[in-house]
């Protein structure tokens, strides 16, 4: 039997503002807690890259996409170069003097053609010498902006990625290719149109890669080295080793500051609810004199990495 005193409507209405009011103050505390985290790992990147340019007296840009918990409620975001990446680059080169050196640490997948080629003009036209540090990967656009440095230090296991341009993600090379194949009565109206553009893309890309990379060779290498970029010879992920990259022509070393990867610690992966990878670091410990020195375990931790375009 039910009070009268108690009905049940009142008991529901009772519960649901209880579980109202337990939802709002839940997601109030993950939104402060998000902000304050985000503040301070702001503050440890800011305070590594000022550490930096005070050791090697330069500008230090970082330009790092990694796939970040971006929203309030965590849902992971992939980044790429964007018009908004190079209005924030393009301002920090207008506020250095022209004669300082500029580094960039350079970690992308690539993104716009527009802004990579924005970037890379304007470190082409740098008086100061310009870095690019590339620790783990610059595809696309991201090898376009390290073409237009006077030196690029890359790690050992670190790649570059053709700059062959494509249209709607499919590379320039093949729309063109199929319609050779094919014919022009083969195609449809909308394909060659595609194909048009396709072929415009590729001259303009291979035109302002040349451009870029006389401040380091001849007009002919620069020309041969554009053209075998961006001809689309490869698929848009290939991989140029550091092996690959001198053949090229580039001068690349790999004397890999430790201060590079110090700060890419500060960018975690953070796709997923597990990691994908766990490792236990090793840790110097001194030896005695005249012993070589030992490593120690220390504590197990978790790393992320995902695959990107």
């Amino acid at each position: 039997m039910t009070s009268a005193a108690n009905p049940p409507g009142l008991w529901s209405q009772h519960l649901a503002n209880v579980a109202r009011a337990a939802f709002w103050l839940l997601l109030v505390l993950v939104i402060l807690m998000q902000l304050g985290g985000s503040r301070g790992v702001d503050n440890r990147r800011a305070a590594a890259l000022g550490q930096f340019e005070h050791e090697r007296n330069s500008r230090v840009i970082a330009l790092i996409h990694r796939q970040e918990s971006a929203s309030l409620l965590g849902v992971p975001v992939m980044g790429s170069i964007s018009i908004d990446d190079s209005e924030a680059v393009l301002r920090a080169i207008r506020l250095t003097p022209e004669e300082q050196p500029i580094d960039i640490i350079l970690h992308t997948p690539g993104g716009t053609v527009l802004a990579a080629e924005q970037i890379a003009k304007a470190l082409v036209e740098r008086k100061g010498k310009v870095t690019v540090f590339v620790p783990h990967y610059a595809m696309s656009g991201g090898t376009l902006i390290a073409l237009a440095a006077d030196e690029i230090v890359m790690d050992p296991n670190a790649v570059l990625g053709p700059i062959d341009p494509q249209i709607d993600d499919v590379p320039a090379a093949s729309i063109v290719q199929a319609v050779l194949i094919k014919g022009p009565k083969g195609v449809s109206d909308d394909t060659l149109i595609l194909a048009d553009i396709a072929q415009k893309a590729r001259i303009q890309v291979v035109s302002f890669v040349a451009q870029v990379l006389l401040k380091h060779m001849p007009e002919k290498k620069a020309l041969r080295v554009a053209t075998v970029l961006s001809e689309g010879r490869w698929t848009h992920d290939f991989p140029i080793t550091v092996q690959a990259a001198r053949k090229l022509g580039l001068k690349v070393s790999t004397d890999m500051p430790r201060a590079v990867y110090d700060l890419m610690e500060l960018y975690p992966q953070t796709g997923g609810v597990k990691p994908s990878v766990w490792y236990v670091p090793l840790r110097r410990t001194a030896a005695p004199t005249g012993s070589p020195a030992q490593s120690a375990p220390a504590a197990a931790r978790p790393d992320a990495d995902h695959a990107t375009r």
